[in-house]
């Protein structure tokens, strides 16, 4: 089955169960609990408690809001709390930001060490990446990046070692190299704190010949 055949199926098969899930599964607001409409939205009100982050406020960077309470939980709701239907929602807001994209662009998730993505299951930062690719209908590669060590977590620490921590800790994929080099790459992940593991990913894409990389987040911290 061609590619496109496959994403019109997917979506035959979303929208012909999605009245059961909605049955068994009443929508409810991720953030407040509040009824709604359909799975992976939010209330009127948490909708409006979500903020653009600033114009402009760091080159390469595209994030679709800032971070506060709201699109905390709502990333904690995705990372930790099973709700993957979000993923869709977080696209969706990304996108509308992205500057304009071709078919030879190429969404890459930031990679999850193989333990943690054993641990929880998935990878939420290649969740919002596929859904990216499908609306913008560019190329994903979700093994594009690898994790080869388990880093410990950043918090607390000083930028110089956040760096220190990171370096040589991501790799661009063997088998994905092809699809990087001469590419624009659209790195995606849930949120933008640091941006330290961002930019040691953006290092390495440019290393194995990326055109260019630009960094795409539902969340950034400022």
């Amino acid at each position: 089955m061609q590619s496109a055949d496959f994403r019109i199926a997917a979506k035959a098969v979303r929208e012909g169960i999605a009245p059961l899930v909605d049955f068994l599964y009443p929508p409810r607001c991720p953030v407040c609990g509040a009824g709604i409409m359909d799975q992976g939205g939010l209330c009127t009100d948490c909708w409006g408690r979500l903020e653009l982050p600033a114009e402009g406020s760091e080159a390469g960077i595209v994030a679709a809001t800032k971070y506060n309470d709201v699109s905390r939980q709502l990333v904690l709701a995705l990372k930790h709390g099973g709700r993957i239907s979000l993923a869709g929602m977080m696209a969706r807001l990304i996108a509308a930001r992205l500057p304009e994209t071709c078919a030879d662009t190429v969404f890459v998730p930031v990679p999850l060490h193989r333990w943690r993505l054993w641990k929880r299951g998935y990878n939420q930062a290649a969740l919002i990446a596929g859904d990216l690719a499908r609306l913008r209908g560019g190329g994903l590669a979700v093994d594009g990046l690898r994790r080869l060590v388990r880093t410990p977590s950043l918090g607390g620490m000083g930028a110089q070692a956040r760096r220190d921590v990171l370096a040589g800790s991501i790799a661009v994929s063997p088998r994905a190299a092809a699809r990087i080099a001469e590419r624009t790459i659209i790195l995606v992940d849930d949120v933008f704190t640091s941006g330290a593991t961002s930019w040691e990913c953006v290092k390495v894409l440019r290393h194995a010949g990326a055109a260019q990389v630009i960094v795409a987040c539902f969340a950034k911290v400022e």
